[in-house]
């Protein structure tokens, strides 16, 4: 585990960048982005029209490790190059920016108000081709729908095994337990959600430290208790469906959490603008998410 990387995501300033869509939220991420199904004829052109985005975010001169802590890659963005080199190895020594690899293969049917993560066969293989090419940590997504407390059991105890899998391999996990904005119960979801990653945080030893990426509360100020929980490095929150401008006052009103904003760190960039247009709107972005995430 490179010391650097860890005493940057242990203290640094500056929040995680979300560009990890994968298979099935990547066309909309593209239509988002002012592409949508005509602009490609198959998914090898999809793919190479978001890593198009991808890069174009990553080499701005507005995007660095001055207000990046970390990105979250998928896994064909980690295998493919940024101007000559492996992405995640230019985030590093280019960006001076820690890369991050999404894991997780999606998510299961609904059962007891949540959603499991898929099975995720050859998860050591691919471990250890991340530490190759100088990934510091993973992340893997499960879904809450409401305060079920069996559903909710379930997806915080996977979450903790796929954890330990990862540690064991040298990386840091980001543990994600996404609760559905949409939720007719998300205050009391949230709650239960925290308490019961607070139960099996306990369950680890000292040095399996890892991340939280968790929606932003009902409650301002809720997860002040993982906050300070000794196994916990960070808690990013993710901006779940909100809009960048409700993602960040709530991100403001829960001060010591940092962002880890997909959707929301590219509101309104679109591939038509050219270079300077491109690089304001999104300096514009990374400076109000940055600023939220300083509180």
């Amino acid at each position: 585990m490179d010391p650097e990387m860890l005493a940057r995501v242990r203290t640094g300033r500056g929040f995680v960048a979300a560009l990890d869509q994968s298979g099935g939220s990547t066309p909309k991420a593209l239509r988002l982005y002012g592409l949508d199904e005509t602009a490609y004829d198959d998914e090898a052109t999809m793919f190479d029209l978001v890593h198009r985005m991808r890069t174009r975010i990553i080499t701005s001169a507005v995007f660095g490790g001055d207000r990046i802590l970390a990105t979250i890659l998928f896994e064909q963005t980690m295998d493919r190059e940024i101007e000559g080199r492996g992405s995640a190895e230019y985030l590093w020594q280019e960006k001076q920016v820690v890369p991050f690899l999404k894991i997780d293969k999606g998510l299961e049917d609904e059962a007891h108000g949540a959603r499991l993560m898929r099975p995720m066969p050859g998860l050591d293989e691919v471990l250890e081709r991340a530490k190759g090419h100088g990934v510091f940590g993973t992340k893997m997504r499960s879904v809450v729908l409401t305060d079920d407390a069996a559903g909710v059991e379930a997806v915080v105890a996977q979450q903790l095994a796929v954890a330990r899998q990862v540690l064991a391999a040298g990386l840091v996990p980001i543990i994600e337990p996404e609760v559905d904005i949409a939720s007719p119960r998300k205050a009391a979801t949230d709650e239960m959600v925290d308490a019961t990653l607070l139960e099996h945080l306990d369950g680890l030893d000292e040095g399996q430290d890892v991340v939280l990426k968790l929606t932003l509360p009902d409650q301002d100020g809720l997860h002040t208790r993982l906050l300070e929980h000794p196994r916990v490095l960070r808690v990013a929150a993710l901006s779940g469906g909100y809009t960048r401008e409700e993602a960040v006052a709530r991100l403001t009103r829960n001060p010591g959490v940092i962002a880890s904003f997909s959707r929301a760190l590219t509101e309104g960039l679109t591939a038509q603008m050219d270079d300077a247009e491109f690089d304001a709107a999104l300096d514009a972005s990374i400076a109000a998410i940055a600023e939220a995430s300083s509180t």
